[in-house]
């Protein structure tokens, strides 16, 4: 049976790839991926053919993949961060029917709200969620009702797509939602070129990160109620007794 490894490569140095994840790069005949994520692996895998396509042509990008696969090739689809959190894996699963002899074998990655997070300090010591601020494929309307959801029940929330050149006012209007609910002086985190030359954060209040400009490479955490700065550092408390 021919096999389709979907990896998760983590935020884009080598060093924070998982061991998992360079040995199917390893052993895969053809490296399959966005010409970004491609160009993060080029270096350390040179004997491999490389397939490229550009941004939004998931699906075709997919077949790709599949069809070198049904050919006998061992490939790997590679991912930013984890191929599972906003990544790949469920495209090739919803397509795989489709190229019989085919396993499909997910390789986890370190998504951006973990590399984010350890950069910043702590702020997801206790629970959180996650929200794309992208509307390409989930209506605004969904991504409110989430945001206000989120904020209601105090979790610290990762922001992932906070704006790109169409969607400039996305963070704005979602700071505003969670302002609904939230206090203006709530600690918050901007991690930006994560793993990558250029990396940089920034620990801000809530109204600050309102009229912060940010870019596709960012991610954003707002913290809760109990997060703090801690020696500079985004941390949220996880309540242990040490005084």
């Amino acid at each position: 049976m021919s096999k389709l490894y979907v990896v998760g490569i983590g935020p884009g140095r080598f060093q924070g790839m998982t061991q998992e994840a360079a040995r199917a790069l390893e052993i895969s005949d053809v490296i399959v991926g966005y010409t970004v994520y491609v160009d993060l692996v080029k270096d350390h895998f040179p004997d491999k053919a490389y397939l490229t396509t550009p941004m939004r042509r998931e699906v075709e990008r997919v077949e790709l993949a599949l069809a070198e696969a049904v050919k006998g090739q061992t490939v790997a689809m590679v991912c930013s961060g984890d191929a599972g959190v906003y990544g790949m894996s469920g495209l090739v699963l919803e397509l795989a029917g489709r190229y019989p002899g085919v396993e499909v074998q997910t390789v986890p990655g370190v998504s951006a709200v973990l590399s984010g997070a350890a950069i910043l300090g702590a702020p997801l010591m206790h629970d959180f969620a996650v929200v794309s601020l992208s509307d390409l494929m989930t209506p605004w309307e969904t991504i409110e009702k989430r945001l206000r959801a989120a904020a209601a029940a105090d979790f610290v929330i990762c922001l992932y797509n906070p704006a790109s050149h169409k969607r400039k006012d996305h963070l704005q209007r979602a700071c505003d939602i969670l302002l609904e609910t939230a206090a203006p002086e709530t600690i918050c985190g901007i991690a930006q070129n994560i793993g990558r030359a250029g990396e940089s954060t920034r620990v801000l209040t809530l109204v600050q990160l309102r009229d912060t400009p940010v870019d596709m490479f960012s991610t954003v955490f707002v913290g809760n109620s109990q997060t703090r700065i801690v020696g500079g550092k985004m941390v949220t408390p996880r309540g242990y007794d040490h005084a």
